[in-house]
């Protein structure tokens, strides 16, 4: 396929740094691939799209959130009758800021190849909310910042730290993970998520992380522990019990490797030394 560059100017009226674009997909093979001076953002909305690119062709469901920098091409083609996708254009000026203060975000950061993140049905909605409250509004600086930043924070939270090249099961599943549903599970519910066998998945974590799983929920489950001992004062037991840990020597082993200090001296450093310091 040819290709061809649409251009912020052209999209971007003067003084707006943000345009949001709602479109029902034909289902009519795309004559050419497109780049784009600006970054794009886009998520399915409804049925199923196909996303060529230039290596090939993907199948994307509800709920697929893409991000495209500049100079990465592709096209979009529906499937079946529904295919309804929302399309975010983002000004140059307002990214290179962006890029400027955010920390690491394997997601926004992407630059080999498109960013690609599954939003559940919850997240979706949120997603939604906040895209109305968009077209409702300024397509400023700041209604950009207030549409992009909870979704990049709330990314964030739940970076899976894997490389975009990653396989999007491998994605799918360690960002699962992150609820405590998966992590009380331990290593067998991460396994569990992604359909196959737990050598694969060792493999290949181990491959694309450098970690088995059982390191990888373990770091979600210390990252969890430590939030509640700052956040509350349920004894340890609790906690523990709460990541999936009964045994609380191994959780005091675990979180002392992790933190370089016991459950009960991370508490008073991180709460009561904030709020009620001592000489």
């Amino acid at each position: 396929m040819a290709s061809h560059t649409l251009h912020h100017a052209d999209i971007l009226p003067n003084g707006t740094v943000i345009h949001l674009t709602r479109a029902v997909l034909t289902s009519a093979r795309p004559k050419a691939l497109h780049d784009h001076d600006f970054v794009e953002l886009f998520w399915v909305q409804n049925g199923t799209v196909r996303h060529h690119l230039p290596g090939g062709t993907a199948t994307l469901t509800e709920g697929a959130l893409i991000l495209l920098r500049p100079g990465q091409t592709h096209a979009l083609q529906g499937k079946g009758d529904a295919a309804l996708v929302v399309a975010v254009a983002l000004h140059p000026e307002l990214v290179d800021d962006l890029d400027a203060r955010l920390p690491p975000l394997t997601f926004w950061q992407a630059a080999d190849s498109p960013g690609q993140i599954h939003r559940d049905m919850h997240q979706l909605t949120a997603l939604n909310h906040a895209a109305n409250l968009l077209e409702r509004g300024p397509h400023d600086t700041l209604a950009a910042e207030a549409f992009l930043l909870p979704l990049l924070a709330d990314l964030a939270r739940n970076d899976t730290g894997l490389p975009i090249a990653a396989p999007v099961w491998l994605h799918r599943a360690c960002a699962a993970a992150h609820d405590p549903a998966v992590y009380r599970e331990g290593a067998a519910g991460l396994v569990a998520l992604t359909g196959q066998s737990h050598p694969h998945v060792s493999r290949s974590l181990q491959r694309w992380l450098g970690q088995t799983p059982t390191a990888y929920i373990n770091r979600i489950r210390m990252t969890r522990a430590a939030r509640a001992l700052t956040s509350d004062n349920e004894p340890l037991p609790v906690i523990a019990e709460a990541i999936g840990l009964n045994n609380l020597s191994h959780f005091h082993k675990l979180f002392r490797a992790h933190f370089g200090v016991t459950p009960l001296q991370y508490r008073q450093q991180f709460q009561r030394d904030v709020v009620q310091p001592t000489p």
